[in-house]
């Protein structure tokens, strides 16, 4: 049947069989995200792991060490800040061991506050040194602090001075807190030892299967790696490094410096899922800058504009980064963001407009020729290339593109693809409401109304648009995708379903017009002949 297909007609299928696969994909075969338990089971090994780190004076990584857990006391908590928005804890290892945030949009349902950093994995801060036995010695001794709570506003941030004494060696971190979830680092040793120090491990919050979850790190001449869970293969570093994240879909973990003056170290895990760590190459003294919190674009974009590299999309960033910061414009006009998807989708719709309406005009053309196009299979039956040449004369002379109908939706496929990732990993879609009984784009339509309406809308568009089928199976194949399509939009976020069955309904309303304007056109060139 395949052979038979002409060359839209095979173009169209296999637009179709490409966002089926995606679909079906997410569906059935998307990881999904470890149990609990099993998380649970792994953080006290991890914990107990320290990265390969380089020695001083030398780029040669040396042996890896295992840190000796904390003992006693050490992992009380020793400072408590607050803000109206989130209390953060640091406790007496000298790292960020507590985030909880308290904003609504942010939290599970019936839950009154969400913990950001886990408890027992690599935490953001935590210091480990090359030399085995200080290493143990500093997983043991507690730091002090200049303060044991404080209240962090907008217009007062907090400093706090963690001083360790260690033997041989001070170590001390000046730290000052903003209400943004940002914080300034310094960090200084009153003698030179070679260690490291974790942006903490990537919050476990959000790792659904189909999102983007690892780390990220950003060198001086901006190029990007990201290095996924379950990829972290062999210890990797990485010179000249001005941004360093560990993430997962809504939230991160990071380090920064405009100077691109660190050096980042991605340790895998020692529990068999091979889960990238990362670290920061210590110095005796070093100046830098972290944040903890949620990936939302205005917020990371206020505190420095290079923390927006960290928003990834996968491997549709480069489209859905410009659709995500046009999308944000939108909103910040019309203050919804279900009503921002729909003027998206009709910007998207008039930026592909005269392609469409080519596409378009070019299907009415093939359906004019239909009747000459099977004479001509029937003539040429068993001689391809006088059917080919044939063919090809008969689309010069009436003005058709075999390949016209189908690039709208090649070119839509990307679009689709990039919008999917927009609405599934930026957090600013979580809990953001539209219309009646939409409360949340970032999920499925809980009363499958707008499912249907796209797959009514995609029936009704199938319905006017002009086919050429020679085949009565193709066109029974065909007539079948709505139905296909709306099951597995069922389980798409709603702004995804909405911005589909939008994009259908001016669709519709484009190929109307070109319909009546086609016939217009016929019913005089008939008069005239």
């Amino acid at each position: 049947m395949i052979d038979k297909l002409s060359a839209q007609q095979r173009m169209l299928l296999a637009s179709v069989i490409s966002i089926l696969f995606f679909v079906v994909y997410i569906a059935f075969f998307a990881p999904k995200p470890a149990p609990v338990a099993t998380v649970e089971q792994n953080q006290t090994q991890l914990s107990q792991q320290a990265p390969v780190v380089p020695q001083a004076q030398s780029t040669a990584p040396a042996a890896q060490n295992v840190a000796t857990a904390p003992i006693g006391n050490a992992e009380a908590t020793l400072v408590t800040l607050k803000s109206a928005h989130y209390t953060l804890k640091i406790d007496a290892l000298g790292r960020i061991s507590s985030k909880e945030l308290y904003e609504k949009r942010y939290l599970p349902e019936g839950a009154t506050k969400l913990e950001m950093i886990s408890q027992t994995l690599p935490k953001p801060l935590e210091m480990r040194f090359n030399t085995p036995e200080l290493n143990n010695e500093a997983f043991k001794v507690a730091y002090t602090a200049s303060i044991s709570e404080a209240t962090i506003t907008a217009d007062a941030p907090v400093d706090v001075v963690l001083t360790q004494q260690l033997s041989g060696v001070t170590v001390t971190k000046k730290l000052r807190f903003y209400e943004a979830g940002n914080y300034d680092i310094d960090v200084s040793l009153s003698d030179e030892k070679a260690y490291s120090i974790a942006t903490g491990f990537q919050p476990n919050i959000n790792l659904d299967g189909f999102t983007l979850h690892g780390v990220l790190v950003e060198q001086g001449n901006d190029i990007l790696t990201i290095i996924e869970d379950g990829e972290a293969g062999a210890t990797q570093s990485f010179n000249d490094v001005k941004l360093a994240s560990s993430f997962d879909r809504y939230y991160a973990n990071l380090f920064f410096t405009n100077d691109a003056n660190m050096r980042a170290i991605i340790a895998p895990t020692l529990d068999g899922q091979e889960n990238p760590m990362l670290f920061i190459e210590g110095k005796p003294a070093m100046q830098f800058h972290g944040y903890v919190g949620p990936k939302e674009y205005r917020t990371l974009k206020a505190i420095d504009p290079l923390l927006v590299d960290s928003l990834e999309y996968g491997y549709f960033t480069f489209i859905s980064a410009p659709i995500f910061w046009l999308l944000d414009q939108i909103h910040s006009v019309v203050g919804n963001w279900g009503w921002a998807i729909v003027l998206l989708t009709i910007m998207i719709r008039f930026v592909l407009y005269p392609l469409s309406h080519k596409g378009m005009v070019s299907m009415q053309r093939l359906k004019v020729i239909a009747p000459q196009m099977k004479e001509l299979q029937r003539k040429h039956k068993g001689e391809p290339q006088k059917l080919n040449a044939a063919m090809m004369e008969l689309y010069k002379k009436h003005g058709a593109n075999p390949l016209g109908g189908c690039l709208p939706m090649i070119l839509q496929i990307p679009i689709f693809f990039a919008i999917y990732r927009v609405l599934l990993n930026s957090i600013e879609l979580q809990g953001a409401p539209w219309i009646l009984w939409i409360e949340d784009l970032a999920v499925m339509d809980p009363y499958f109304v707008l499912p249907l309406i796209m797959g009514a809308t995609m029936y009704y568009q199938q319905k006017i648009t002009p086919t050429n089928f020679t085949d009565p199976l193709q066109e029974k194949m065909f007539k079948y995708l709505p139905i296909v399509f709306t099951f597995f939009f069922i389980m798409f976020p709603a702004g995804l379903t909405l911005y589909w069955a939008v994009n259908n309904l001016f669709s519709i309303l484009q190929q109307w017009v070109v319909n009546k304007q086609f016939a217009s056109a016929q019913a005089k060139k008939s008069v005239h002949d």
